[in-house]
């Protein structure tokens, strides 16, 4: 209840704006986290959003030696997640090419160059909010990037709904009927990497693949069709969010850890359900 007296107060718009946030950030979380799921590339996911780290330190790095004042670090994770999900997504295909190799070792360089970056460059910087997220700290622009990314996502999806279930469920009768399975394979790994970068403000770098896969994983459950796993998805994932906005600013708890642990006990909740009622 003290969470909601917050929200009710005028001067809390700091509140206000990262429960805003929060459920925008559902629609994207429910939808690009149904395609994970039912593609299976969660580990590519988390792939992607570790070698945003690298992103991250050689923009700060470049912007420290250079004094580049316009290079926001976004802009280098947003360029580490591109060039991770096409790495991944183009060489992970290739006759004797082990897929899990290469997303291990993605994930590991992005992490070592992001680490190498920060101690290069010069001062202290707390990578904190990054790592584990901090939805309190969001500002109207983080608002109005998230709004864009859930039209891009939307228009995206119903424009190539059909051809994105082929690929998903039967990549094999996609590719006889004529589509180019390898291009809408990658627009989802570009798409998937937009959504890691513009939503690890809210969860953070290490707990953003669970997001996208714990409310899509339980909607999984219960949903028959793509369409009613992705909604189920996004009304988990703004219970989740609400829910640990609440308790962490009730508890004075970081609130990234919360809304997983949160969507984590929705899934076996669920699960378990699940299970008994059969």
């Amino acid at each position: 209840m003290d969470f909601f007296h917050a929200l009710a107060d005028p001067d809390n718009t700091f509140l206000k704006l990262a429960l805003a946030v929060g459920l925008l950030s559902s629609i994207a979380f429910g939808i690009i986290g149904t395609y994970v799921v039912t593609r299976r590339i969660s580990y590519l996911a988390g792939a992607v959003s570790h070698c945003v780290l690298g992103g991250i330190g050689g923009a700060l790095w470049l912007k420290a030696i250079f004094n580049l004042e316009w290079l926001d670090p976004v802009y280098g994770a947003l360029l580490a997640a591109l060039v991770a999900a096409f790495i991944v997504g183009r060489f992970g295909h290739n006759p004797g090419q082990r897929e899990e190799t290469m997303i291990g070792a993605t994930w590991a360089i992005g992490m070592a160059l992001g680490i190498i970056f920060i101690d290069l460059t010069p001062g202290y910087f707390d990578i904190t909010s990054y790592l584990f997220g901090d939805i309190l700290l969001v500002s109207s622009q983080d608002l109005k990037l998230i709004i864009a990314l859930d039209l891009i996502i939307i228009l995206f999806v119903t424009s190539c709904y059909h051809q994105l279930l082929a690929v998903c469920f039967d990549e094999e009768f996609a590719r006889l009927r004529g589509l180019n399975v390898e291009l809408f394979y990658q627009l989802l790994l570009a798409l998937t990497a937009v959504t890691v970068v513009l939503l690890i403000r809210v969860v953070g770098i290490v707990m953003v693949v669970a997001m996208l896969t714990l409310p899509a994983a339980a909607a999984s459950l219960y949903a028959n069709r793509l369409s009613g796993m992705m909604l189920l998805a996004i009304f988990l994932s703004a219970i989740s969010i609400v829910s640990g906005l609440g308790l962490s600013y009730n508890a004075n708890l970081s609130s990234g850890p919360v809304i997983i642990l949160f969507a984590g006990a929705l899934y076996f909740l669920m699960a378990g359900w699940k299970k008994l009622y059969k």
